[in-house]
């Protein structure tokens, strides 16, 4: 409970805190290829996590999001084989996103790893994601094979605001 209490309480301030640095984009909602949206979305988070580089904001904002959302055992109620699931980026030297994802077993020894390279050069970078009404998280898809990314909670927010992250971090690593 405690948990959950205080990844709501982390996302309001994330949430809080862009929508202070950037009002008009909080009052105004605009689409992801909006370039003047991007901008201030970009600037928004280089202020918030104080850095300079654009990619080291997204990067540092994405991995925020799914530490927050992350599927963790304690959602998984009534299933057999309850494990959290988390996810890290990063980005390496060639220019590819690279996904790890490591499963784990609450209470146990019991982990696997499994990493995923990305090559998002010459693909759309439109981040697609779904949330089953009846389910207990949200499915984030590769942009290049459509297959699923990401895993995450049951949280429509969260879902989108992660795509969104994730469709700006693909376009800076394309653009070199």
């Amino acid at each position: 409970m405690q948990l959950r209490l205080a990844r709501q309480a982390i996302g309001a301030v994330l949430l809080t805190t862009l929508s202070a640095l950037l009002p008009a984009w909080a009052s105004e909602p605009a689409s992801v290829s909006d370039g003047g949206e991007q901008a201030a979305y970009l600037a928004g988070l280089k202020k918030l996590y104080l850095t300079g580089s654009e990619r080291q904001a997204l990067l540092k904002h994405c991995n925020s999001l799914l530490a927050s959302y992350a599927l963790r055992a304690g959602y998984q109620v009534g299933q057999s084989e309850r494990r959290d699931l988390l996810y890290s980026l990063q980005v390496d030297k060639a220019g590819a996103l690279l996904v790890r994802e490591e499963s784990r077993v609450p209470d146990s020894v019991e982990r696997s790893v499994r990493n995923q390279q990305v090559d998002v050069f010459g693909v759309d970078p439109f981040v697609r994601y779904e949330c089953p009404a009846g389910g207990i998280r949200c499915v984030l898809f590769n942009p290049v094979t459509r297959q699923p990314l990401l895993t995450i909670v049951r949280d429509l927010d969260g879902a989108a605001e992660l795509a969104k992250g994730l469709t700006f971090l693909i376009r800076n690593i394309q653009k070199g």
